[in-house]
């Protein structure tokens, strides 16, 4: 393989500083139909702290008939030191997220973060290709940032049920980046569709590294192409978690190490992880 996908050495220098805080809210809004988007006022040093792919671990309140008893860990949308602000992008699918929802401006949320390893970007990766469904996009937000930040070129390419709950579309174009849209309304969504518009960039511009989040299908998709060219990549998995620290092993996945499998934490050893040795499920 690639000797740029060894980033273990990489991530293991990046220990970050956990904190435990009371955060006020700024807004907590519906950006579609399906997503919200919540702005928490954070302090520098903590902002200072995090890297795109990490996330935090929500102490979700008891509103609303709600009454949610572990954390749940929500990837960071964003992270502005210069402005004070964190924002995390969710779609309410349970009692916790429901009752996050509940909070509205002035109110506190305890968090603990920032958690985690996050992505990487060689000093040799110029071209970087980000393929992702659905609120998968928010986990690559902040590596867009980064990205534009290097001077790195990008292309992002979303997928979604229909336009209307494509997520940061908007975003990564004022990032710079070349985005590409497909949508399962317009029959542009299939596989075979992703690996034709792949092969495209790969044959006329170069691709360098992939990165994704979420989707099994994608990940097989990608380990096939990254495979098939020698090109690397990295992929942020979502777990169900109890602590986020480590300690309670819930979040154990199974992950190829050459010869070998072993069992890693999501929360601890990732979440992000080289695309090749994740195991698809």
């Amino acid at each position: 393989m690639n000797a740029a996908l060894k980033l273990g050495d990489v991530r293991e220098a990046i220990k970050p500083v956990v904190f435990e805080r009371d955060l006020q809210i700024i807004s907590n809004v519906q950006v579609n139909g399906e997503y919200r988007q919540m702005v928490l006022k954070a302090p520098r040093e903590m902002l200072e702290q995090c890297r795109a792919g990490q996330f935090f671990h929500l102490l979700c309140p008891q509103l609303g008939g709600e009454n949610p008893y572990l954390r749940r860990p929500m990837s960071i949308y964003g992270f502005y030191p210069d402005k004070g602000e964190l924002h995390f992008l969710y779609k309410v699918t349970g009692e916790g997220t429901r009752a996050l929802a509940h909070l509205g401006a002035g109110d506190t949320l305890n968090v603990l973060g920032p958690l985690g390893r996050g992505f990487t970007i060689a000093d040799n990766w110029q071209h970087l290709v980000l393929v992702a469904r659905g609120v998968g996009l928010a986990t690559l937000a902040p590596l867009a940032l980064e990205a534009n930040r290097l001077g790195r070129k990008l292309t992002a390419i979303c997928s979604a049920r229909s336009d209307d709950v494509l997520m940061s579309v908007h975003y990564f174009r004022s990032l710079g980046a070349n985005v590409v849209t497909v949508t399962d309304a317009e029959g542009t969504s299939s596989i075979e569709n992703l690996e034709a518009i792949i092969e495209g960039l790969i044959a006329e511009e170069g691709v360098d590294a992939f990165y994704t989040c979420g989707s099994n299908r994608i990940l097989r998709l990608l380990q096939r192409i990254g495979e098939k060219h020698e090109i690397p990549g990295e992929i942020a998995l979502e777990q169900q978690m109890a602590c986020g620290l480590g300690m309670c092993h819930c979040c154990v996945r199974p992950f190829r190490k050459e010869d070998r499998v072993v069992n890693l934490r999501v929360c601890r050893e990732g979440p992000v992880f080289d695309m090749q040795e994740a195991m698809p499920w």
